[in-house]
């Protein structure tokens, strides 16, 4: 069942669920909307070769307080000024606003964050425009959907607990990789 704004505000009041900053007005119907934040990375076109799933790609960060300019067809990891805490009984879905993908901006994360996730939301950022996107640091870019898992699961332990700012890729260590 995915949850209503009434009962994601319930939960965060309850601390049943860490959203940190928050704010009332980030709270939708069905939703709840997180900001951008001011760390990103891109993939540094100068030190890889080739993108491998099998070794770490370099990236080159970027922090800015204000704006940053997303030029055509680029690509973008980006960060939630938020940090979410789910409990172990709830999943959330990452979701682009509509406002933003009408203007050619699409937000990704692999939409999917497990129960017990810890840590701010690394977002994939692309421009699918001829013209760069400016993007302003502390708008509300994306929305986190929650739904209730059927029983409590066992909290994610994976590469990204904790993150926090943008994350690059931890593919390579995959247990693929490893065996």
């Amino acid at each position: 069942m995915i949850l209503s704004g009434k009962a994601i505000l319930s939960k965060i009041n309850k601390s049943e669920l860490k959203i940190d900053p928050f704010t009332m007005e980030q709270i939708q119907p069905a939703s709840i909307d997180l900001r951008l934040g001011t760390h990103f990375l891109t993939i540094d076109e100068h030190e890889n070769a080739v993108v491998s799933l099998e070794k770490p790609a370099t990236y080159r960060e970027i922090e800015t307080k204000d704006k940053i300019i997303l030029p055509p067809h680029s690509f973008l990891l980006a960060t939630t000024m938020e940090t979410v805490e789910l409990p172990n009984d709830l999943t959330a879905f990452v979701e682009g606003r509509s406002s933003i993908g009408r203007l050619g901006l699409f937000i990704q994360n692999a939409g999917w964050v497990d129960p017990g996730f810890k840590g701010q939301i690394t977002l994939e950022l692309f421009n699918a425009n001829r013209l760069p996107i400016e993007l302003t640091v502390g708008r509300r870019i994306c929305q986190l959907v929650f739904a209730e898992v059927n029983e409590e699961a066992e909290p994610y332990k994976g590469k990204y607990l904790n993150q926090s700012g943008a994350t690059n890729s931890r593919i390579f260590q995959d247990i693929e990789v490893r065996t």
